[in-house]
């Protein structure tokens, strides 16, 4: 696997522009997913304040996306957040996710946090790379 990274500093790749990244997330992640627009917002924080977007890409096809944000925080709150992994339906089973997971781990600088829900199925994956379930999220939504 040899996966494509798109940073702030590479900046935005004209092949895979942040419109097909967006489509090829809001598609794979089904119900685990989030609207377009908020998809884009991920993107724009890896552009504008650090984070990267790793892809897999096989015949000029993504099959595969990590998305990472930085939070510019240390210690008390993990450096960096998986905002979003998802996997072409036609790949899945096949290590594909796990090689994603493993390279955003060696690409990112320090801790990783992550939120997922209970009933997804990529919670096996997270607890075989070593995430463990540190704390119950809470949210106040106004």
């Amino acid at each position: 696997m040899s996966p494509k990274i798109i940073n702030s500093i590479s900046g935005r790749d004209s092949f895979y522009s942040d419109e097909k990244i967006v489509d090829f997330l809001f598609i794979h992640l089904g119900k685990y997913g989030d609207a377009k627009e908020d998809i884009q917002k991920c993107i724009n924080y890896v552009h504008d304040k650090g984070g990267f977007i790793l892809l897999e890409i096989q015949q000029e096809e993504i099959v595969g996306a990590v998305i990472i944000n930085e939070t510019g925080m240390e210690g008390y709150i993990p450096e960096n957040i998986l905002v979003y992994i998802a996997v072409h339906e036609n790949q899945r089973g096949k290590g594909l996710g796990k090689d994603l997971m493993k390279n955003a781990i060696k690409l990112s600088k320090g801790n990783i946090a992550l939120h997922v829900e209970k009933d997804n199925p990529a919670v096996f994956l997270y607890e075989k790379l070593g995430f463990e379930n540190k704390y119950l999220e809470m949210r106040l939504t106004r």
